[in-house]
């Protein structure tokens, strides 16, 4: 009789300090309720996040491994050491959805090496939401991950990102380190043509998002202060 294997579960979290229920469907909540392993990318925040999903769950009772920039590649098999003895283990993204713009994806595809049933759970993925609500090409997006801190080098990489955008009909989506959000957005309207459209998505389902789109030429007129705010900028250049 073959072995029964785990599973691994793909966990969202909210995007930000709100209610984990006002974002999250019942089907998270009762998964994390089931679960006592988990995978997480910082184990104050995933605790918390747990007891707030589940406050009667023991908290002595998890077994967490850490998956962050200091994790080695060797260590990455262990994390699914107990789906292979039979137990599911979630992987829990710190904000959104794991494997996007977010660490897991070496796991997951670990986890399809070693015949593990992956399932993801619905969740809030900001760079989805921004796209949707930014008028822009849904049917054609790119995501670019972050783009280059030096001056010239971002520059010549939003032009690259404006003219893929205008030869596709593709709208090209990145994110940048909260605290320069203001400069990026300066950098984007300084370098991109007055008539490219610039999405700007800020704290997306918290009280305080903002979401907008304009033409390049017109976001001067903004006053809009997006430091240390979450934020996803998209262009598109018809």
């Amino acid at each position: 009789m073959t072995p029964k294997i785990g599973r691994l579960f793909l966990i969202p979290t909210t995007l930000g300090d709100n209610a984990p229920l006002e974002v999250l469907p019942i089907s998270v909540k009762k998964t994390i309720e089931d679960l006592s392993i988990f995978i997480v990318e910082n184990e104050k925040s995933a605790r918390r996040f747990i007891k707030k999903i589940s406050p009667k769950k023991p908290q002595p009772s998890l077994q967490l491994f850490l998956l962050n920039k200091f994790t080695q590649p060797i260590e990455l098999p262990e994390f699914l050491t107990p789906c292979l003895a039979g137990k599911d283990v979630g992987l829990l993204s710190e904000a959104g959805c794991p494997g996007v713009a977010d660490p897991g994806a070496d796991v997951i595809k670990l986890a399809h090496e070693k015949d593990i049933r992956v399932v993801p759970l619905v969740g809030p993925s900001s760079i989805l939401m921004a796209i949707m609500s930014s008028g822009l090409n849904g049917q054609s997006f790119a995501f670019n991950g972050y783009l280059p801190i030096d001056k010239n080098e971002r520059k010549k990489e939003i032009k690259r990102l404006e003219r893929l955008s205008f030869e596709q009909n593709q709208s090209q989506i990145f994110i940048e380190t909260p605290y320069r959000n203001n400069k990026m957005l300066e950098d984007i309207c300084a370098t991109v043509s007055k008539d490219t459209h610039v999405c700007v998505a800020c704290d997306i389902t918290l009280k305080t998002e903002y979401i907008k789109t304009l033409p390049a030429q017109l976001w001067h007129k903004k006053n809009v202060d997006l430091h240390k705010r979450p934020t996803i900028f998209i262009i598109h250049k018809s």
